[in-house]
């Protein structure tokens, strides 16, 4: 029930857009038409934190040394291997395809801007910086990032540090380094942990529901985020149009990866129909389309995999971190927008400005946070990696809402 709901919602957000579109609204009718969307995603959002913790460390807890060293090892080797996976199925779909023109970019009038004032290496210790902070509190609200500050020396030359600094926007990397720690620990402990793993379970049990409960408000929310991104595109035929080629590779490539590479790796560890399976994850991939957040998504994903069968003691733990590390669209679709951007500047990359692609795209999905258009901030480093303008990004702005 909840799920036709869900998809009858998705049709009148695109209606309601596409009508109100036609009448052109003033910015305050946009914001009005977005509201009942902004309190989902915060209701979801506010949802991330609790849970995460709670299904981290009641899962692990659970769990024996050994059992959760084979888990946590085999989640590992199929983050590594799907992202990886992406990136190369990315920059192949847009080499072969080659939807980068020059024209496009002279037709839409830009200019060449700074490019970004990070390296691909500063980002690369900021992971790491993120994934042992140095407050557990302050993890829940802001995280580290690096950024370059200029300074005149004694001789007056004019030179350029790294700085770290605080930025707002939750550090999941850091509490869940701390979650996984504080699970596989009081599962060593024993008797003398039990009640701390009783709370945690709790919590989780108590989060769940709370999840279900706010999931029915879903048919209202999601369309209204729908129509809302819909008003807020100014030319939507004409950039389409001139990005059709980019958009059709980004959506083959996201659909290989969705509908041929992870079901042939859930066929072969499994020997089970994938998209029956698929199929149970209906509401959850709903969630995705219409938050664009992972984040969002989560406690659906749960939620589906619950009715689905899966041992809870195995989503639990590998859930909330894939949700934030395992960013197969993410990683693929910045190593496609990259190589467009290349196409549109005339630049015929190297097998070496190739393997920076993949490394920054993947260094770069994993850093990205788990909400919408968090890919856009990232994809500056695999531009400043190739040397080409961060302005050209404008382009990809006018249709990342929609990929």
């Amino acid at each position: 029930m909840l799920l036709i709901m869900t998809l009858v919602g998705l049709v009148v957000g695109v209606i309601v857009g596409g009508v109100l579109r036609s009448v052109e609204p003033s910015a305050d009718v946009i914001r009005y038409v977005g509201f009942p969307g902004e309190l989902f995603m915060n209701m979801l959002k506010a949802m991330v934190l609790p849970l995460i913790a709670a299904s981290i460390v009641s899962g692990l807890s659970q769990l024996d040394g050994k059992t959760s060293g084979r888990l946590g090892s085999r989640a590992v080797m199929y983050y590594i291997l799907t992202t990886s996976h992406a990136v190369i199925l990315g920059i192949i779909v847009v080499s072969v395809i080659h939807p980068g023109d020059p024209r496009i970019k002279r037709d839409m009038g830009l200019e060449t801007g700074a490019a970004a004032d990070v390296s691909a290496a500063q980002k690369f210790l900021d992971l790491f910086r993120n994934a042992f902070p140095e407050n557990i509190m302050r993890a829940t609200f802001a995280q580290v990032q690096t950024h370059y500050v200029n300074h005149t020396n004694t001789k007056g030359i004019t030179q350029s540090t790294p700085k770290t600094a605080y930025v707002d926007g939750m550090n999941v990397l850091g509490i869940i380094m701390f979650c996984i720690v504080m699970g596989l620990v009081i599962s060593r402990v024993g008797d003398d942990a039990k009640p701390l793993a009783n709370l945690f379970h709790a919590l989780d049990v108590v989060i769940t529901r709370m999840v279900m409960i706010i999931m029915w408000l879903g048919p209202i929310g999601i369309p209204s985020l729908i129509a809302q991104k819909m008003l807020e595109v100014s030319d939507l035929v004409q950039t389409a149009r001139m990005l059709a080629l980019f958009m059709i590779t980004v959506m083959l490539g996201l659909a290989i990866q969705a509908f041929v590479t992870l079901p042939l790796i859930f066929f072969i560890g499994t020997r089970h129909n994938p998209y029956r399976f698929l199929k149970g994850l209906g509401q959850a991939i709903l969630t995705a389309l219409g938050t664009s957040s992972s984040a969002a998504s989560l406690p659906v994903t749960f939620r589906c995999l619950n009715k689905l069968g899966v041992d809870p003691r195995v989503t639990k733990f590998v859930l909330p971190v894939g949700a934030m590390v395992n960013m197969d669209g993410t990683a693929l679709y910045e190593a496609t927008a990259s190589i467009f951007i290349a196409q549109m500047n005339g630049l015929d990359l190297s097998v070496g400005q190739i393997v920076t692609v993949s490394i920054t795209a993947t260094l770069a999905s994993i850093g990205a946070a788990s909400i919408p258009s968090a890919g856009l901030v990232t994809m500056l480093i695999v531009l400043t990696a190739l040397g080409l303008p961060a302005s050209d990004i404008s382009m990809v702005i006018a249709v990342d809402w929609f990929l």
